[in-house]
């Protein structure tokens, strides 16, 4: 009896000690830091295949994850099968094999899955919910009872659409198998229309030595192809080890040949167009870098903000303009107007940014204000360049807590200064702020919100954001097409389009028997204004997409699908009442029509004896998946037998 009960009382610690304040990040359930507990749950289980496939076509990836695992021991045991997924991926589709019978996920709307869930609950039964967030990813984890001797397989699918960044498109699997498997692959294959240019994977767990003989990839024309089958030796880490070196980041990156500026494509009704110029001239810009310097910021923080900042000091161009605004309970600027990024003022910028100190309190409202007051105010008195684009680019690591303080108020203050003529981007520090205030005031002001992490590489982090907002190409792009020709269009207007980026927009033809498309892309560049348009023979075009051993589906409709949810899940964070109803509605019967576990909806796993989980797709508020939740959370009845005691 005691045998049996040790690991439950090893969970009542974890509890404990989580309902302490004891950081979570310490420890996780099942996890690799507690091996003994561990090789009680998995001894006798093995999963002896894993295998990840992928088809990504014209840029929207479609990947399956399957795990095989038999119970070799001669009493029931509890395999769990975790995946690590993209945050900007949907999952599509679950299923779990049981000695021949499969178990279907059903993608429902939350609150239905709720009750579904509540009710499993209620009834003593083992329905849960385990769900954590990364940088880049987002956890996905079931667990089901699997009989001596017994075979189980899990499956998981999920589509993303992949962006492209700093000049390329990267896929990004997580390895971790835990153990040794048998059978390990992971196979991707590419269909790009426009050609490929580049292919290159790499692994961050094996020497390039191993790498290389367990790696395959090779690209020719349209079609690219990545393979990675280590043998179990080559999985080892060490010679007669039992353990796995198979475990960090798997990651592929390619980009597509650009002949023309733009690539439409047409399948079944639905077009996808690609816009990426190459080539034109960078647009002056004009960038208020807005500080928090609080007493949070101390130590490492403001460090590693220096260091970055003198970083991004080094990449201005002579063409820019700049300044720092500095907010803690008062805020402070290092000049009264913007100033050029001449060699001179570049070098008093940085003895600026090295005397840069933490203090006071977290006046956020008025630090943002003076900034944006003061690209508005150089732009009226001409102190810039007419043909210049104006940036406000704000980190801050906690809540605004004097000054304005209400979330609601700062927004609209901001919101009535910027009235659309720039954008904000918002860095948030760590995981101590407001992050749905960020994200929401950004994306309001046509810009975005980065969460920056509290690592060793935090300086390189906010380097790496100023590299995708530090050479506008164009401003003011607008994607035009004939009237009355499209339906359903995604969003279609930017106000930058940055090197190294890719604009997508995405529609349903009004006439499927349309001969030609015509698209028009209009913008101001650093010179000029310039138009680029593109014409095609729409049978040529949907000829010309009949690779279908590498395309799956409809991915143009899906691909549609996927940008659509996506934007109107980005526009209902600001909207309200009926309007708010409206893009609720349109995503959420968008979801269910195209089966993707979006914030609106939960996938109900139904698994044997009526057990039942439920996947949900986490968001960002407060650093966990949701506010007040923190990563890795089992949600589940209050009280409730040892579920390894239910074996």
């Amino acid at each position: 009896m005691a045998s049996a009960w040790w690991p439950c009382l090893v969970l009542a610690l974890l509890s404990g000690l989580a309902a302490s304040g004891f950081p979570r990040s310490s420890f996780r359930l099942l996890g690799v830091s507690l091996p003994l507990f561990i090789l009680w749950v998995v001894d006798g289980i093995e999963v002896y295949s894993t295998k990840i496939n992928s088809k990504v076509t014209s840029r929207f990836a479609h990947n399956v994850v399957t795990t095989r695992a038999v119970n070799r021991a001669d009493v029931a045991k509890e395999v769990s099968f975790d995946v690590d997924l993209p945050k900007t991926a949907f999952i599509t589709n679950f299923t779990l094999t049981i000695d021949g019978i499969t178990y279907p996920g059903n993608v429902k709307e939350k609150e239905v899955a709720k009750k579904q869930y509540e009710k499993a609950v209620s009834q003593g039964k083992t329905a849960g919910l385990v769900k954590a967030s990364g940088r880049k990813l987002e956890k996905f984890t079931v667990s089901v009872n699997v009989a001596a001797g017994s075979k189980v397989t899990f499956e998981l699918t999920y589509e993303e659409l992949l962006k492209r960044h700093k000049g390329k498109y990267e896929m990004y699997l997580k390895v971790q198998p835990k153990q040794l498997v048998k059978h390990f692959e992971i196979n991707v294959d590419i269909f790009e229309p426009q050609g490929i240019s580049m292919l290159d994977a790499e692994a961050s767990f094996i020497t390039n030595d191993l790498l290389g003989s367990a790696l395959t990839k090779s690209f020719s024309g349209k079609k690219g192809h990545v393979s990675f089958k280590p043998s179990l030796d080559q999985q080892r880490s060490c010679p007669n080890c039992t353990d796995s070196l198979l475990n960090g980041d798997f990651t592929i990156t390619y980009d597509v040949n650009r002949e023309s500026p733009a690539s439409v494509q047409i399948v079944n009704g639905y077009f996808v167009h690609f816009f990426a110029p190459q080539g034109l001239p960078v647009v002056p810009k004009n960038v208020v870098f807005v500080i928090d310097v609080s007493g949070s910021m101390a130590g490492r923080k403001i460090q590693q903000t220096r260091d970055a900042l003198l970083k991004i000091l080094d990449d201005m161009k002579e063409e820019d303009y700049l300044n720092f605004i500095l907010f803690s309970s008062d805020v402070t600027t290092w000049r009264e107007h913007l100033v050029q990024a001449t060699a001179e003022n570049l070098q008093e910028a940085r003895a600026f940014v090295k005397t840069i100190e933490e203090r006071g309190m977290t006046n956020l409202n008025d630090g943002l204000l003076r900034g944006i007051g003061m690209l508005n105010e150089a732009r009226e008195n001409h102190r810039v360049p007419e043909r210049s684009t104006s940036i406000v680019i704000m980190l801050t690591d906690g809540e605004a807590n004097t000054g304005v303080t209400n979330p609601e108020k700062i927004q609209e203050n901001v919101r009535n200064a910027i009235r659309g003529k720039f954008p904000l981007y918002n860095l948030g520090f760590g995981n101590n702020l407001n992050y749905n205030l960020l994200d929401a005031m950004a994306l309001e002001n046509h810009g975005f919100a980065r969460r920056i992490y509290e690592d060793s590489d935090a300086d390189l982090q906010l380097q790496g954001f100023y590299e995708e907002v530090a050479n506008p190409l164009l401003t003011g792009v607008e994607v035009e097409y004939p009237e009355n020709a499209i339906l359903d269009l995604t969003q279609n207007s930017y106000q930058h389009f940055y090197d190294g980026s890719e604009i997508v927009v995405s529609g349903r033809l009004a006439d499927e028997d349309l001969n030609s498309f015509k698209a028009d892309v209009k913008g101001h560049g650093a010179i000029n204004d310039l138009t680029f348009t593109e014409e095609v023979d729409v049978k040529e075009v949907e000829k010309a997409l009949q690779e279908r051993d590498y395309i799956f589906g409809n991915y143009i409709e899906r691909l549609w699908a996927y940008l659509t949810i996506e934007q109107l899940l980005e526009k209902r964070k600001n909207a309200h009442g009926e309007e708010k109803e409206k893009l609720t509605a349109q995503a959420l019967d968008l979801s269910l029509k195209y089966h993707f576990v979006t914030p609106l909806t939960s996938m109900v796993v139904t698994k044997p004896e009526d057990n039942e989980d439920i996947a949900d797709k986490p968001g960002e508020a407060h650093g966990g998946p949701e506010a007040g939740e923190a990563p890795g959370v089992v949600r589940g009845p209050k009280k409730r037998r040892c579920p390894l005691l239910q074996h």
